[in-house]
C-alpha cells in the first residue's frame, strides 16, 4: 500500500510537531485544551463524529461497532457535569479495534482507562454517568477546540496536541 494513502498503524512513530512543520498548509491544529487519559498517547486514524450532550447513547453504540483503527471524535458540548465515557465502553472500544476517542467533555474510571491500549483525550474527569435518552447525531461535521472535524478526515494525536487533515498524510 502506498505510504501517502495508508492510515498509520499504532506502532508507526510520528510527532505532531513534525507533521505541523511538514504540512502546515494542510493541517488544522486543535486548541490545547485536552488532557491524555488513555494508555496510548500517540494515535491516529480516520475520523468518525458524534454530537451529543450529556447523553452517551451514541458514544456507546458507535464504539460497539468494529473500529478498524478509526478515532471517534465526540462533541459533548464541553459539559463538565457528567462523564461520557467509562471503563466498560472504553474496554469495548479496545475489543472492537478503535484507535482512540477525542471527547469534548469528561470521562470517568480514568485509572482503568489509563491501563488500556486506547488513545483517549478529554477535558477532564467526572464520577457521574451520563443520561441515556438515545439522543445525538452521528457522521456530521462538528467543531471543537477551534477545529472542524468531518467524517473521513484523518486525525493525528500525541503528547503535543491534535492535528486534523482532510486525508492521510505521508508519515515516512
Amino acid at each position: 500500500m502506498p505510504t501517502e494513502t495508508r492510515s498509520a498503524p499504532h506502532d508507526i512513530a510520528f510527532k505532531t510537531a513534525d507533521l505541523s512543520d511538514r504540512y502546515d498548509e494542510r493541517v488544522r491544529i486543535c486548541d490545547p485544551i485536552f488532557r491524555d487519559f488513555g494508555g496510548r498517547i500517540r494515535f491516529c486514524g480516520p475520523v468518525v463524529t458524534v454530537k451529543c450532550f450529556e447523553d452517551n447513547s451514541p458514544v456507546k453504540s458507535t464504539l460497539a461497532e468494529p473500529g478498524q483503527g478509526r478515532v471517534l471524535v465526540v462533541d459533548a458540548g464541553g459539559s463538565m457535569r457528567c462523564a461520557m465515557l467509562g471503563d466498560l465502553i472504553a474496554a469495548g472500544a479496545v475489543e472492537q479495534g478503535w484507535a482512540g476517542v477525542i471527547l469534548y467533555g469528561c470521562i470517568r474510571d480514568s485509572r482503568d482507562i489509563a491501563a488500556m491500549p486506547l488513545g483517549v483525550k478529554a477535558l477532564g474527569t467526572h464520577p457521574r454517568k451520563s443520561l441515556r435518552r438515545g439522543e445525538g447525531q452521528r457522521d456530521i461535521p462538528i467543531t471543537i477546540a477551534g477545529v472542524r472535524f468531518s467524517p473521513g478526515d484523518q486525525v493525528y494525536c500525541d503528547e503535543d496536541g491534535i492535528l486534523v487533515a482532510d486525508g492521510p498524510l505521508d508519515l515516512v
